[in-house]
């Protein structure tokens, strides 16, 4: 019994413990979130928190069921990154022995693939941290006194990097501040523009300005060469440009997609040069379909101090650790593996590129460069009455009055058409940029998505078809836009809006009669007539889009006519939104009007029913408004007094007397309005024909002469109706059945023959059968 009650003392002490460290404890979870509380969570419930916001609400919109497709090398490489925080746990033996197995192995296969002998490598996470190490590496190899004197020695003779035009945006701004370098020392080399390709540096204008830095004091230091840019794809000569560096003794570094075709066996010479630079940064991971692994660095240097100052070596194990994923996934993809994939993507380009050489209003940008796995492309307008030579010509090539307004347009037809393709066929992996020269355009680049999306030469062709259906609406829109801004132009009441970035047939605006003195931040009324316009437009049925955009250019609210085909008939479209759009301002004033009129008239008749009570009190005198007098005065003598009343005539806007309608018992009609006028006479349309429609154009089954033979056959059809009620009661006379003579035997016959046929009885019954 001892036993057991100190068993039980000690249950009951813990229980209070337990309740006072609860209690105790109770403040301080308040400001804990909610995960944190308690013991902790399992490991399932933390897994489906990382589900949930992976894949978002059950609320939101469904996207794409899944952005990538991993695939077993993509396993290995997601493998690569959890079992290196496993290494890392090794003691310190093993795990330097490992991880140097690990970065020489990885090393020497990058090597092999790429043809970059004698290098060594860096990876890291961020694609650019490569180029910045290696300027650190050559400002450290240049400048000898830079560990001791820091930028003092930079200050006396600032470095210059130079930086294709083409090159990637914000390259350049990085640089200077991973380096803490000023802006001053970037240098952009322009491309070519009056000989070879406009999207290669320019190597004369380069030499000039080494010259010019060199007289100025300055050292030139780093030179960053394309293989393949992030815009067009275009690859620099690299044969000419280390020649020059080697003679100004300045570090080449080559970067670029082309750089993956170095595994191939067939390689072009210009982008086979760059095995002899100095160094080149490869992305494997979007050639090769490796979620999350590492970039590369490959660079030659023989002085492992400087390396090491620089960052591109580390003693770290963690950091000789990044080279796991590309490890594991190397050794399971395999030689065959890897120039398998990349040719792939290669052949993708080379398929899409042939085809699009067939497809008319479709140019192909850096059409020399044979060998580049980028395809970049855009759509043009082909000017009409050309010369059959020069038929495709570019819109910049056109006089410089009208290039911009072309030139608007198609990049906002291409914008529409690329997001259009992307919708379609996401496969392909389309991106939208805008290029300086060219405008907008549209990039396949199946090296950096193919592995990822998992593109195959049917997606190729499903894209090929889809921009083959959207040429004739491109093109019919673009020839409309012309044709409908000059009959906005001549419309009165009507504004044509220069919108550059609508791809539609244009953008127009009512201009109503107090526009004027409206103000830019608030319109109401226009406002509400534009709102009434669109839903009546919506209402027709018609197969274009119409949508009221926000302000633009201090233009207040328009209506946006969206994509159209060749059959729209632009005068009858402005046409009817003007008289549309005036009829809904006149149907507001005439509201506004009558509102005000009938305000009037109640004031009016306020005024009026004052004046005749006391005109009343008057004739009856005082005498008869004393409560008994006025009693006793009344039945004795009763006022004769007349109901007087007022109505208001909506019609003619004034007040008239209910005395006419007191005497005759019944309400007086006033004044027949007049008809509204219409604003235009509606145009007649063929059965099932759609607004803005052309009648049957381009149809192979009816001609013009036969749709318009068509309509004058529907008009004899109301003729004959209207002849047949006209004739129909003289027929049914009954002085003229009296008067007629006697039927003969033959009109006897004829009759008989009328009674067997009766669908023969009128020739006019049976012409409109016919027609009919």
């Amino acid at each position: 019994m001892g036993k057991n009650l100190k068993e039980v003392m000690r249950m009951l002490e813990n229980s209070q413990r337990r309740i006072e460290e609860e209690n105790g404890k109770k403040p301080v979870s308040e400001d804990i979130p909610g995960p944190l509380q308690g013991s902790g969570q399992d490991m399932v419930s933390i897994l489906q928190l990382v589900q949930n916001l992976m894949h978002g609400d059950e609320d939101e919109e469904p996207q794409s069921t899944r952005i990538q497709n991993i695939g077993e090398q993509g396993h290995m490489a997601l493998l690569g990154h959890s079992l290196g925080a496993y290494i890392s746990t090794l003691d310190k033996e093993k795990l330097r022995k490992l991880t140097t197995r690990i970065l020489s192995d990885t090393t020497l296969w990058l090597r092999r693939i790429f043809r970059y002998e004698n290098g060594c490598t860096y990876f890291h996470e961020e694609e650019r941290e490569g180029l910045a190490k290696i300027c650190r590496l050559a400002i450290h190899s240049r400048y000898e006194d830079f560990v001791v004197d820091g930028f003092d020695v930079l200050y006396n003779k600032k470095p210059v990097i130079y930086l294709s035009a083409a090159a990637r945006p914000g390259l350049g701004q990085y640089l200077c501040n991973q380096l803490g370098l000023p802006l001053p020392c970037l240098c952009r080399v322009p491309c070519n523009t009056m000989f070879g390709s406009q999207h290669q540096m320019d190597i004369a204008f380069l030499e000039k300005l080494i010259k010019d830095d060199i007289e100025r004091g300055r050292l030139p230091l780093l030179l960053v060469a394309s293989a393949g840019s992030s815009g067009v794809g275009h690859t620099d000569k690299i044969g000419r440009l280390k020649e020059l560096c080697e003679q100004y003794n300045i570090w080449l570094h080559v970067e670029g997609v082309n750089l993956a075709t170095l595994a191939l066996g067939y390689v072009s010479s210009s982008v086979l040069a760059a095995t002899k630079c100095d160094s080149m940064t490869l992305t494997p991971g979007p050639w090769l379909g490796l979620p999350a692994a590492p970039a590369v660095t490959l660079y030659k240097h023989d002085d492992p101090a400087l390396t090491l100052v620089a960052g591109l070596t580390s003693n770290k194990p963690a950091d000789k650790l990044r080279a796991l994923p590309l490890w594991l996934s190397l050794q399971y993809l395999g030689l065959d593996g890897i120039v398998e994939r990349i040719k792939h993507a290669c052949q993708l380009s080379q398929r899409l590129q042939e085809s699009l050489k067939k497809v008319d209003h479709i140019k192909i940008l850096v059409e020399d460069e044979l060998s580049s796995p980028v395809v970049v492309f855009r759509f043009f307008q082909e000017l009409p009455g050309s010369d059959p030579a020069f038929k495709a010509v570019p819109v910049s090539s056109v006089a410089t009055a009208a290039v911009g307004r072309e030139r608007h347009s198609c990049d906002a037809l291409n914008r529409w058409l690329g997001e259009q393709l992307r919708q379609l066929v996401p496969m392909c992996g389309l991106a939208v940029l805008d290029l300086e020269v060219d405008g907008t355009c549209l990039r396949f680049s199946p090296l950096m998505t193919a592995a990822v999306l998992g593109t195959q030469g049917g997606d190729v062709d499903q894209l090929v078809t889809c921009i083959q259906s959207k040429l004739p609406v491109l093109t019919c829109t673009l020839q409309l836009r012309e044709e409908f801004r000059q009959e906005v132009e001549g419309t009165a009441g009507l504004l044509y809006v220069d919108d550059p970035s609508w791809p539609g047939i244009g953008v127009v605006r009512y201009e109503h009669v107090s526009d004027g003195n409206s103000s830019l931040e608030s319109d109401p009324e226009g406002e509400k007539i534009h709102t009434g316009l669109l839903k009546k437009l919506n209402e027709l049925e018609s197969d274009l889009i119409f949508k009221m955009g926000p302000e633009y250019k201090g233009t207040k609210s328009c209506i946006y006519v969206g994509m159209a085909s060749d059959d729209v008939d632009i005068s009858e479209l402005v046409e009817t939104i003007a008289v549309t759009a005036r009829e809904i301002e006149e149907n507001s004033r005439l509201l506004e009007n009558m509102t005000e009129v009938v305000r009037k008239g109640i004031q009016e008749a306020q005024v009026q029913l004052q004046k005749a009570n006391e005109e009343r009190l008057l004739e009856e005198g005082v005498l008869r408004q004393i409560p008994v007098v006025g009693s006793v005065l009344n039945w004795f003598s009763p006022v004769q007094a007349s109901q007087k009343g007022r109505s208001f005539n909506l019609t003619a806007g004034s007040l008239e007397s209910t005395e006419y309608t007191y005497v005759h018992k019944v309400q007086g009609t006033g004044v027949t309005p007049p008809p509204t006028p219409s604003g235009t006479q509606s145009k007649q349309r063929l059965p099932g024909q759609k607004p803005f429609k052309r009648a049957l154009r381009g149809s192979d089954a009816v001609s013009e002469t036969s749709s318009v033979s068509h309509i004058e056959d529907l008009e004899k059809v109301d003729q004959l109706c209207s002849g047949l009620e006209h004739s129909s009661p003289e027929a049914h006379c009954p002085e003229q059945i009296s008067t007629a003579p006697a039927p003969t035997a033959r009109q006897t016959e004829t009759l008989q023959n009328k009674a067997q046929h009766p669908e023969d009885d009128d020739p006019q019954v049976e012409g409109l059968e016919r027609l009919r």
